[in-house]
């Protein structure tokens, strides 16, 4: 058994003003390794961004800049999350839901996005292509 000790005890890691965490069973029982890169990504986001109820309300373009993805990676990570019942996401906000039994393995295919968000998808990558061509 490995001894472990305290290395700086002037930096213990405390919960102040907010509260976020991760169950250990997320990594102990296969969760992580289920996720992508973007999805966990977004996950960690999430979690840090999240109240006690694990509600947060970022909006898709703050969320895209801090976490520097494009609206195509942040929706397929965002739709992952819901496959994989981790997010519940109304629209608005985001709730960080206790974890499933097991990890989900996606079965679904994904509704077509609502026109609002294919309209944002569209703009923001006319948006983007005509700033890298300035």
């Amino acid at each position: 058994m490995i001894k472990k000790k305290i290395l700086n005890p002037d930096r213990i890691r405390r919960i102040d003003g907010g509260f976020s965490f991760i169950p250990h069973r997320f990594l102990s029982e296969g969760f992580l390794a289920a996720l992508p890169q973007k999805e966990l990504l977004l996950y960690l986001f999430l979690i840090i961004a999240s109240d006690r109820h694990g509600l947060s309300f970022y909006s898709y373009d703050s969320i895209c800049s801090l976490l520097q993805m494009d609206l195509d990676q942040y929706i397929s990570a965002r739709n992952g999350l819901i496959d994989k019942d981790l997010i519940a996401f109304d629209g608005t906000i985001f709730q960080v839901l206790d974890l499933p039994t097991t990890p989900v393995k996606p079965t679904t295919q994904h509704q077509p996005l609502p026109v609002h968000e294919k309209n944002q998808a569209a703009i923001a990558r006319i948006i983007d292509q005509s700033m890298k061509s300035l």
